[in-house]
């Protein structure tokens, strides 16, 4: 069983930075493969970010935030980072982070393919 706890959220303006922090329990995080998802009023939970689990880190990112939002893990404290900068009004959204004990490379990361999820944390970006 993994639990996870979701930090950092906030209102920012346009243009700030924030980073997300989320911390997992259980004894095989190292080898879960994390994400994080978003979701904002009346739209579907999307991915927009994932990791894979091993040393490699493979990572990938949704177009929409491609070269501003970077996805890190530290296995050794059991914590997955979503530093976001530059962030735009419609950035603002839940943010979600998610474990899915499948391979990262066997995955398409959507929503159903994750076990695990957090309580969710708000961000709302100002103009």
């Amino acid at each position: 069983q993994v639990q996870l706890v979701e930090s950092g959220g906030g209102l920012v303006q346009a243009g700030a930075s924030l980073r997300l922090s989320c911390a997992a329990s259980g004894p095989t995080f190292s080898s879960y493969t994390m994400a994080w998802f978003r979701q904002a009023p009346g739209q579907e939970r999307g991915v927009v970010a994932a990791i894979s689990w091993d040393r490699g880190g493979s990572t990938l990112y949704a177009d929409s935030v491609k070269g501003r939002f970077t996805i890190s893990r530290d296995n050794a404290k059991n914590l997955v980072y979503l530093q976001m900068n530059n962030l735009k009004p419609e950035d603002t959204a839940v943010y979600y982070c998610a474990a899915s004990d499948r391979s990262y490379y066997n995955m398409r990361h959507r929503q159903g393919e994750y076990k695990y999820w957090g309580q969710g944390t708000q961000v709302t970006v100002s103009s």
